[in-house]
């Protein structure tokens, strides 16, 4: 059989590829320890974590909505009590509540939007004394309006809502 005999320096190239070959196959390997490692130096602290926020969310939409009623004289017998304000607490849905000082006397009643009409409504309230109180408006934007009142003992007034 036939020796193949190389030079010096075609073994070193030989050598140098071998072991570059032996190197590159074997870079996939990793070493893994199998216990954690000693610890030096002192004890590590504990971080303490506070609780993320609570994530805002939208407000809940609003159940009522309360606008002022001014009531202004429009006859002699409403000038003895002056400008009068009220207050009108509405559902959002065409009914509300409706409540005054006239005279020192305390009405309380019921605003309600007219059948049909996503403008015009009545309110009556009735008073702590016996008097009643009527009143008749318009609403010319949703917070916005205007009408009249009676008390049944003759008085009338000129109503304005909101603003």
């Amino acid at each position: 059989m036939n020796r193949v005999s190389f030079s010096p320096r075609v073994s070193t190239v030989l050598l140098f590829v071998a072991t570059a070959v032996a190197a590159a196959t074997l870079s996939g390997c990793y070493v893994v320890p199998m216990a954690p490692p000693a610890q030096v130096g002192p004890p590590q602290q504990a971080i303490a974590l506070s609780p993320m926020p609570p994530v805002p969310t939208a407000p809940p939409a609003p159940t009522s909505q309360s606008f002022t009623a001014r009531l202004y004289p429009s006859n002699v017998e409403a000038a003895r009590f002056g400008a009068v304000t009220g207050v009108v607490t509405s559902d959002l849905n065409g009914r509300g509540h409706f409540s005054a000082v006239i005279g020192g006397e305390q009405f309380q009643g019921e605003a309600t939007r007219t059948a049909g009409s996503q403008r015009n409504g009545i309110a009556n309230a009735a008073g702590a004394k016996g008097g009643i109180l009527s009143c008749r408006y318009t609403m010319n934007s949703t917070t916005l309006g205007a009408g009249n009142c009676t008390l049944n003992s003759g008085p009338e007034f000129t109503m304005h809502i909101g603003g």
